[in-house]
């Protein structure tokens, strides 16, 4: 017995050296052939990597400015609007007697581009691109009682607002320094946010404030602001707000002599009293200086028509124009109250002159300051874990009321300019669904307008209001070839996208 087990003893021994040369022969394969593959993936990736390089440095050749961190350096946002609208008026075609108009069916695409970008430290680029135009249309559509469409022709002051062509028009264009010197001022420069001005917003369906101004100044224009932004008024009351210098230039008269016409200017004060969660309150005073008779016409055309009946350019004198807004919030309901003062200081050329005395000698230019009065209020309901919202607007303009908004958003008359009365209902639908961006929105909004007219000459300062409730005033009024507006009805859907 312990013969056999000594046998396989000594076998074992015999065995177990040739078993570890084995062992070692196969674990030094394996080693070798990780360490070959390993080299082969490290020349993989060092040739991905000369792929990368390359391609990155053909890129910054392609251009820099624009490739260079491009999802943080400029930011683009924008919206879409189709409107439809229905108009219908009673005109005075003669003293005695109105003829009814209407458009059953105005249809009208709005595509605006908004960009943004950082330059430097305190230094930004704020803009906006504009196409407006009416379905099956590349020029204004026309108004075939001879009148212009929107009330104003075509002018720099209404440019991207006015029913026009398909083309990008450079709505705004704004460099804004911030903290000038490590202070509480800035100083803008640029074509100013001048246009749906609170308490736009609301009707609009946005978020936030989208101008400068109240809207009752809706009037692009190019110019600059210089502003000091505070937390406590005058160092001891604890509301923030901000306030502004502006200055721009509403018509540039080019060169000449002394005897040519002035430019025409606005400078003014716009005034953040206070602003702070809903409340903003909210005051402006500007004048406008060296006012023209008309200005200058985008179409050759109608500006030689204008020269004709009118002669030719001229500076008639300055208007002042004061104004201010009281915005809140309770709970769902939204309102405001707005007011504006303006008033003329005419030039030895007249302001608001009756015509018909001058051309028969009986009255020179009319020389006097006349004052206009308007006021503004409204409410937007806002329905509690509901997509509706319902709105009420009313505004009145008196006699010598001068509403500085060529760049209305009413398509066919701006209401805010309106000598007499006007009464505005809109309901809104927010689309549901989720937003896939931070200002994505889609809504429907529903509205309808009412003109009551006192008196003509809405967005007009050259010639006398005439009292369309006196058939005798009315009977001069159609000497001139006013246009003598009763009123008027205008019923708006909308389907909007901001994106």
């Amino acid at each position: 017995m312990r013969k056999k087990i000594s046998l396989l003893a000594l076998g074992a021994l015999l065995v177990l050296p040739a078993a570890g040369e084995a062992a070692s022969h196969s674990l030094e394969s394996k080693i070798e052939e990780l360490s070959r593959q390993l080299a082969e993936l490290k020349a993989q990736m060092e040739e991905i990597n000369q792929e990368q390089t390359q391609q990155q440095e053909q890129i910054e050749t392609i251009d820099q400015t624009v490739w260079n961190d491009v999802s943080t350096r400029f930011h683009w946002s924008g919206d879409f609007r189709s409107r439809y609208d229905y108009y219908s008026r009673d005109r005075y075609n003669t003293p005695a007697t109105t003829v009814s108009e209407k458009n059953n069916s105005l249809v009208s695409n709005r595509l605006r581009l908004n960009m943004y970008a950082p330059i430097i430290e305190n230094v930004e680029f704020a803009g906006r691109l504009a196409m407006f135009k009416a379905w099956g249309m590349q020029n204004t559509p026309s108004d075939q009682a001879g009148f212009f469409f929107g009330g104003y022709p075509a002018i720099d002051g209404n440019s991207g607002r006015l029913l026009s062509d398909n083309k990008l028009l450079v709505d705004r264009a704004i460099v804004n320094w911030n903290n000038v010197g490590g202070s509480n001022f800035w100083f803008s420069i640029g074509r100013r946010p001048t246009t749906d001005g609170p308490p736009s917003q609301l009707k609009s369906n946005q978020d936030q404030r989208m101008a400068t101004p109240v809207s009752y100044m809706d009037w692009p224009f190019d110019g600059l602001t210089l502003g000091y932004a505070y937390d406590k008024l005058f160092n001891a009351f604890e509301l923030p707000g901000r306030i502004r210098f502006c200055y721009g230039r509403g018509f540039e008269a080019g060169l000449g002599d002394s005897s040519n016409i002035d430019d025409t200017d606005f400078m003014g004060i716009s005034w953040d009293i206070y602003n702070r969660n809903d409340r903003f309150v909210y005051f402006q005073s500007y004048v406008a200086t060296d006012v023209f008779n008309y200005p200058d016409i985008a179409d050759p055309l109608v500006g030689a028509a204008l020269a004709g009946m009118m002669g030719p350019r001229n500076n008639i004198g300055d208007i002042y124009h004061t104004s201010a807004l009281y915005m809140d919030k309770f709970k769902g309901l939204n309102y405001f109250l707005a007011g504006g003062w303006s008033r003329t200081d005419p030039n030895q050329n007249g302001m608001f002159n009756d015509f018909i005395a001058m051309q028969m000698g009986t009255a020179g230019p009319n020389t006097d300051s006349e004052n206009g009065y308007s006021i503004y209020l409204g409410a937007r309901y806002d329905f509690a874990d509901s997509p509706f919202k319902v709105g009420l607007e009313y505004n009145y303009g008196s006699e010598h009321w001068i509403g500085m908004s060529p760049g209305h958003d009413d398509i066919y008359a701006s209401k805010l300019a309106t000598r007499g009365h006007t009464y505005e209902i809109y309901g809104i639908y927010d689309l549901p669904g989720r937003p896939l961006s931070r200002i994505g929105k889609a809504f429907i909004r529903v509205g309808y307008q009412h003109y009551r007219y006192d008196y003509t000459g809405s967005l007009d300062w050259n010639m006398r209001p005439y009292d369309l409730s006196s058939v005798a005033e009315r009977t001069q009024a159609a000497a001139m070839g006013v246009m003598m507006v009763d009123q008027a009805d205008q019923v708006y859907v909308t389907f909007e996208a901001k994106f």
